[in-house]
């Protein structure tokens, strides 16, 4: 299946979703605090499982939404301290929670304030709030709820919610989002509902996230991804048993909003002092994906090839010592269900087959033997292998904008004097153990090449046309190899081996 085949329509999308948040903001008298999950910027995954699905449409839905909603960001305290990581970027959730703010005032959009959610006088989270406060943005604290989960009454009261600080806003729409899984975004909403009935203010709660979408199969490919996505948090899709009860008819929704639906609905009783309109966990929910949705046959395939990088994905992570064991056997129950291989990711052969050519010209050499794969928007695939000059990742980028500028196989685009240089630097002045080029350093040689060679500046033009591209790599990339195909925008597997035998490398 070519790049170029499309299954989400976003023009589509964007209207219904719009028309749906607008209902439920009429629904709770023109007050609705909005939880929006997964990522509001840059949702690769979306994009990945719905070929067509624009990563940053949320960001247009809000556009339209603009004039009618604030934003609040939150971000757990816990997250702050132990520095968790966004995989994606590969930057800590603290550092993202900066970078959105940043993107959201780049779409025109300002954040009304941070919260710092679960908040116990933590170092990292309070030098994360000066840092925040001295550049004038507005931070709340809120620490952990008294009597969450089970003492309602505890949690409805002016020792549980009430105790948090109120946060003013004056649109009819509040969003609330955060930088992942966990952020306190719901305690933060229902907190507000609390400080709002004290005020007589009959606002109401609903969410919004893409995924599980709800009115497709339980076992549908799409839905299937979403678990392989958030196995390492042990998620899993089920049927809304309440909305089954409710209403006679099926929807899939997943564990965590199921679990705690019977707690939320008492919760919300309690603070509305009436009977809740939700009659199920699903009936929260304001997701439209399944409307974007135009070729189920293009979003299942490609639902497919994601539970099989999230597998790659994890295996590595576990050899790295991030996952457990059974997060690896979780994504490889889910491929048995769909009846997936893992060679049906068509560069995982091409790569191998690389990394063994390697070994056959190195014959008798003791070294690592890495080799890489690329596929290309039309098919075509393209390899790459280490050698004393450059890494697999770079000889693999190189071929690959070779083939789409159309030159020659045998024309160097980095001069051997600019790799000598190189080189040398990296070896008598920096004392570094290898001296062969990662991707970073091949792509600023190319840059360094073009000022002088057109050649190599209509090999660095094509770059672009990487963004998208699957590849594989037969070992786990070392940082500048990892940074460069982020910064390219591929869409990276690779084996969970190492390139060197050597504990630390740079």
């Amino acid at each position: 299946m070519k790049k170029e085949n499309r299954g989400f329509n976003n023009e589509k999308y964007i209207k219904e979703q719009a028309s749906a948040i607008l209902e439920r903001v009429e629904m709770f008298n023109n007050k609705l605090y909005l939880e929006f999950g997964g990522k509001l910027l840059f949702d690769y995954h979306a994009s990945r499982v719905l070929p067509g699905f624009d990563p940053n449409v949320k960001m247009r839905l809000l556009l339209q939404l603009k004039d009618k909603a604030d934003i609040l960001l939150c971000i757990y305290a816990g997250d702050i301290e132990r520095k968790k990581v966004r995989a994606d970027f590969g930057i800590t959730y603290d550092v993202d929670a900066l970078k959105l703010i940043d993107d959201l005032r780049d779409w025109d959009l300002g954040v009304l304030g941070v919260v710092i959610t679960r908040f116990d006088d933590q170092p990292a989270a309070q030098i994360f709030k000066n840092r925040l406060e001295r550049r004038n943005i507005k931070v709340y604290t809120h620490r952990f709820t008294k009597g969450y989960p089970t003492d309602v009454e505890l949690i409805v009261s002016d020792e549980g919610y009430g105790a948090n600080e109120y946060i003013p806003t004056e649109k009819p729409l509040v969003i609330v989002t955060g930088p992942g899984p966990g952020s306190g975004k719901l305690a933060t909403s229902l907190s507000q509902l609390y400080h709002d009935y004290k005020r007589g203010i009959k606002a109401g709660y609903a969410k919004f996230e893409t995924f599980p979408i709800w009115d497709l199969p339980l076992k549908h490919p799409v839905n299937i991804a979403y678990e392989a996505a958030t196995a390492d948090i042990g998620d899993f899709n089920l049927i809304d048993n309440f909305h089954l009860e409710a209403y006679g008819k099926p929807a899939v929704n997943y564990n965590r909003d199921v679990e705690v639906f019977p707690v939320l609905k008492c919760i919300l009783e309690k603070l509305t002092g009436t009977e809740p309109i939700y009659k199920s966990p699903t009936d929260m929910g304001v997701n439209r994906a399944n409307s974007g949705i135009i070729d189920d046959k293009v979003v299942s395939w490609a639902a497919e090839q994601e539970v099989i990088r999230r597998y790659f994905r994890y295996s590595c992570e576990y050899a790295m010592g991030f996952v457990d064991k059974d997060t690896v056997n979780r994504v490889e129950l889910l491929l048995k269900k769909l009846n997936v291989k893992l060679e049906d990711r068509r560069v995982i052969k091409p790569a191998m087959d690389a990394a063994l050519d390697a070994k056959k010209q190195k014959k008798g050499n003791k070294g690592i033997f890495c080799g890489a794969a690329i596929e290309l928007k039309d098919g075509t695939i393209l390899t790459g292998k280490n050698s004393p000059l450059m890494h697999a990742s770079s000889s693999l980028v190189l071929n690959a904008v070779k083939k789409l500028a159309g030159i020659e196989d045998q024309i160097h685009l980095v001069s051997p004097e600019i790799i000598e240089s190189i080189s040398s630097l990296k070896k008598d002045i920096l004392s570094a153990k290898s001296i062969s080029l990662d991707l970073e350093e091949a792509l600023i040689s190319i840059c360094i090449s073009a000022t002088t060679n057109p050649t190599a500046k209509k090999a660095l033009e094509k770059l672009k046309e990487l963004k998208g591209c699957e590849v594989h790599l037969t070992h786990i990339p070392t940082p500048g190899d990892e940074a460069g195909l982020k910064r390219l925008g591929v869409n990276l597997t690779s084996e969970p081996s190492f390139s060197t035998k050597d504990l630390f490398s740079t």
